[in-house]
């Protein structure tokens, strides 16, 4: 159990100079658009004096250094600031939209994982043949399909299906009709989800492939034990060690993935409010939701390496 904490402890402190430096290049980039956030909000007709007064109640006109300070100050007491273009909270616009990438990306992984392991179950248990080939096929063509483009594919052929039931567009909240969210939710998750899905049944296949030529499972099955047995309790545990590392590096692809799905489906997620903070060169709700999702997907990384060492106990033992 120490050697758990101690590990875990290690990974938490290694995340402070990782965010940091997230922060601090996320922060530079924003920082030297050469956007003007003054015109973009007041207009093109706005003067000289608005434009200084603009800045200076944004903290526009101190140096870089000290604005990079003063933020930075600010995000460890948990203030994001306000929006440019609307003077609200920023942690209120996230507190809104994050619950909605949140479920959208969720979705995306469940749909993510059940078609990696259809696809790279089948394939391995019937290797080399027509299932097995089947199944490299659909792979290939699912990774080939870009998000966006099945996305309004499914659009235009799915969403007319049973009189609308599965809607193109906008949010219903859980809270408020569970099987209205559910309807407006699938056919996002499916877009997002067959991409990541394919791509990640092609390691669970390898992975599969090479746990079933180890000797032990030619000795269990040897000795009587049913072959589902084997595979059940032994080989799917060995073999999906290294499709849960990948499964973590490509949560990054989704959270990116569903941004622009969001904009397809037209849901008010995160990805919704960094396009409109764009569109209205808002520095800083763009720099606030970028900075959020940079962090969950830190956190995401970080959850999976725990997960990882759990299953592994070889592996927390060599680095205890």
């Amino acid at each position: 159990m120490n050697a758990i904490l101690g590990i875990v402890l290690r990974r938490l402190s290694a995340l402070v100079p990782l965010m940091l430096g997230i922060i601090l290049f996320i922060f530079l980039v924003m920082a030297l658009s050469p956007n003007n956030a003054a015109i973009s909000v007041l207009g093109n007709q706005a003067t000289a004096e608005q434009i200084d007064a603009f800045n200076k109640a944004n903290g526009l006109d101190r140096p870089l250094l000290v604005r990079y300070l003063d933020y930075l100050w600010s995000l460890l007491q948990g203030n994001l600031g306000n929006t440019f273009s609307l003077n609200v909270p920023i942690s209120s616009v996230i507190s809104e939209a994050l619950p909605v990438t949140l479920q959208l990306t969720f979705l995306g992984v469940l749909g993510a994982i059940v078609v990696a392991l259809v696809l790279g179950l089948t394939g391995a248990l019937y290797r080399d043949r027509w299932p097995d080939q089947l199944t490299r096929l659909l792979s290939m063509a699912g990774i080939s399909i870009p998000s966006f483009w099945l996305a309004i594919l499914l659009i235009q052929q799915l969403s007319t299906i049973g009189g609308g039931s599965l809607p193109s567009g906008h949010y219903v909240p859980p809270s408020e009709s569970f099987s209205g969210w559910l309807q407006h939710m699938i056919l996002p998750a499916v877009a997002l989800a067959v991409p990541v899905g394919c791509a990640l049944a092609r390691v669970v296949r390898t992975s599969m492939v090479e746990e079933l030529d180890k000797d032990y499972v030619r000795t269990a099955i040897g000795a009587g034990l049913p072959p589902i047995v084997v595979v059940g309790r032994n080989v799917l545990r060995n073999a999906l060690l290294t499709p849960m590392t990948v499964l973590g590096l490509q949560v990054g692809y989704l959270i990116g993935g569903a941004i622009i799905i969001e904009a397809i489906f037209t849901l008010p997620g995160m990805g919704t409010q960094i396009m409109s903070a764009v569109q209205q060169n808002d520095i800083g709700l763009a720099r606030g939701l970028v900075i959020v999702i940079a962090l969950g997907f830190v956190i995401v990384n970080l959850v999976v390496d725990l997960l990882y060492l759990a299953a592994n106990p070889r592996l927390r033992g060599a680095q205890a």
